[in-house]
C-alpha cells in the first residue's frame, strides 16, 4: 500500500487560514479518504469554532511529557498537540491534513520530510487591516506582524504552495482546492473523491 501524505496548512495573523480551511472541508465530499487531524489544545472549546480535542494548560504539559503528541507546538500562550493516532492514516495510504504553525514547520519537516506545506496568505493591506479590526494590538504591533508575514519562506526545498486569501472566501477556497488538485497522489486523481462545485460566498 502507498503511504498517504501530510499537508500542513499555516499562515499568518489575519490571513483567514481557519475559514479558509472550514470551507475546504465542507466543499470535499463525504465520505472522504481525506483524514482532518483533530489538535489538542490547552484551551477552553469555543462554540463554533475548531473541534479540537480541548485540555488544562496542566494536563497538556503532562501529555507532552509522556509523549502523547506526535507534533507539538507553542503559539500566543497556548500550547497545541497532534496525537499519534491522529496520523496513523498515513500509514494507512490516507492524507492527512493539519492546522499548523509556520515556527513549527523545521520540526514537522524532521518528522515528515514529504509532507506538503501549504501556506495561505494575504496582501500586506488585507493582513493590516484584518489585524487591526481585531482591536488587540498596536498599530506597531500590527504592522510588525505583517512586515514578519511578507518576509516569511519555507525551509529550502520543502514542497510548497502559497495561497492568498484576499477577495471572497470561495474564490479563494476554489483556489486551494485546485492546488490541492495538482498534486501528484491527491485522491482525487484516484477516483476517490468527485468534483464539487463549490458554492461561492
Amino acid at each position: 500500500m502507498t503511504a498517504g501524505r501530510l499537508v500542513y496548512c499555516m499562515g499568518p495573523s489575519g490571513a483567514g487560514k481557519d475559514s479558509l480551511l472550514d470551507w475546504l472541508r465542507a466543499h470535499l465530499p463525504t465520505p472522504c479518504p481525506v483524514h482532518w487531524a483533530q489538535r489538542t489544545i490547552s484551551r477552553s472549546a469555543m462554540p463554533g469554532g475548531e473541534a479540537h480535542e480541548s485540555v488544562s494548560p496542566e494536563t497538556f504539559v503532562a501529555l507532552r511529557h509522556e509523549l502523547a503528541f506526535a507534533l507539538h507546538w507553542e503559539a500566543n500562550g497556548l500550547g497545541y498537540g497532534v496525537r499519534h493516532a491522529q496520523l496513523a492514516p498515513l500509514a494507512q495510504g490516507h492524507w492527512v491534513l493539519l492546522n499548523g504553525s509556520r515556527a513549527y514547520l523545521p520540526e514537522a519537516l524532521a518528522r515528515f520530510p514529504d509532507l506538503v506545506a501549504v501556506h495561505i496568505t494575504a496582501s500586506p493591506q488585507v493582513l493590516r487591516e484584518r489585524i487591526l479590526s481585531r482591536g488587540r494590538e498596536s498599530p506597531e504591533q500590527v504592522e510588525a506582524r505583517v512586515q514578519r508575514a511578507m518576509a516569511y519562506t519555507p525551509p529550502p526545498g520543502t514542497v510548497s504552495l502559497e495561497v492568498h486569501n484576499d477577495d471572497a472566501l470561495g474564490n479563494a477556497g476554489q483556489r486551494l482546492l485546485n492546488a490541492l488538485e495538482q498534486l501528484p497522489g491527491w485522491p482525487l486523481h484516484s477516483g476517490k473523491l468527485s468534483r464539487q462545485q463549490p458554492a461561492y460566498s
